[in-house]
């Protein structure tokens, strides 16, 4: 399939790769070696308040170590906010997307008026509150831009978890894709990156499934055409709780690579016997069990 797949891990520069996070990058990477692919690292920096000065090197230095090396250089989204502007003037042009000036205080209000009090995993389902047609921002200066949500029903198949379906006007609202801080939102950026470097399979964390009906959305107003998505098995901690950079997960210790990759491989039920890292990655490979056609 040499040329005809790309594949990408998309980390982000705020903490170290901890085990969830390496499940990710390896799964990634298996299914791009499995296929005869391409690889890519992208490393998510849109954000820069929240990255950690000097991360991106522990990180690509802890895929190194495993011996996941991408094909290209490492790509840096903080390095091409002009794209993110250009898809955005797209869809102001063809009206797609409106000002908002919300804040998340005024959202909350909004939405206790109308008895909707429980927030979805964290977000606040926006109301509409500045939509062109309910009229102007009310003499309240823009904080974002929003995707205009109106045919929100997507469904698309999960290479893993099968047929999936979300209303997106129903459970998220018209998004943000453009901050009131004036950095661009994640799911912009992401779609626009995929576009741009022809990724064709998206394979990440199951804690990314709720994202994708949303990157659906823009990928068709923009144009672009729709990778396919594997979403893995998460790692939990003691507790049942996802195991991430918020609740404290420890960096993996890459320097002896073979006893966290064999962790990794456990959530993705596969169980190398090899005591050497070529070897391990050749029989992982072998067995990975995500093959498009099989």
């Amino acid at each position: 399939m040499t040329g005809r797949y790309i594949g990408r891990f998309a980390p982000s520069p705020t903490g170290p790769l901890h085990a969830g996070s390496l499940v990710a990058a390896l799964a990634s990477w298996l299914d791009a070696r499995a296929h005869g692919g391409r690889w890519l690292v992208r490393i998510e920096d849109v954000d820069q308040p929240r990255c950690m000065p000097g991360m991106d090197r522990i990180i690509l230095q802890q895929l190194v170590d495993c011996g996941l090396v991408p094909d290209e250089a490492p790509i840096y989204q903080s390095q091409h906010n002009l794209r993110y502007q250009q898809a955005l003037d797209e869809l102001i042009t063809h009206k797609m997307v409106y000002p908002c000036a919300c804040s998340r205080k005024d959202i909350e209000a909004a939405l206790n008026q109308t008895g909707r009090e429980k927030p979805r995993h964290g977000e606040l389902v926006y109301p509409g509150t500045c939509r062109p047609e309910r009229g102007d921002l009310h003499g309240k200066p823009a904080r974002a831009w929003r995707l205009s949500v109106n045919q929100g029903l997507v469904q698309w198949t999960d290479r893993r978890l099968g047929m999936q379906v979300q209303d997106v006007a129903l459970d998220v609202g018209d998004f943000v894709l453009k901050r009131a801080d004036g950095l661009f939102a994640y799911q912009l950026a992401v779609v626009v990156d995929d576009g741009a470097h022809h990724v064709t399979h998206i394979v990440r964390g199951a804690d990314l499934v709720d994202n994708t009906a949303r990157q659906i959305l823009l990928q068709r107003a923009l144009g672009l055409p729709q990778p396919q998505y594997l979403h893995t098995p998460l790692v939990m901690d003691a507790q049942g709780e996802k195991l991430s950079k918020q609740t404290g997960a420890k960096a993996v210790n890459t320097r002896e690579p073979l006893p966290v990759l064999n962790e990794a491989a456990r959530v993705l039920d596969l169980h190398i016997q090899a005591s050497t890292l070529n070897d391990w990655l050749t029989e992982a490979v072998n067995q990975w069990p995500y093959r498009l056609g099989a």
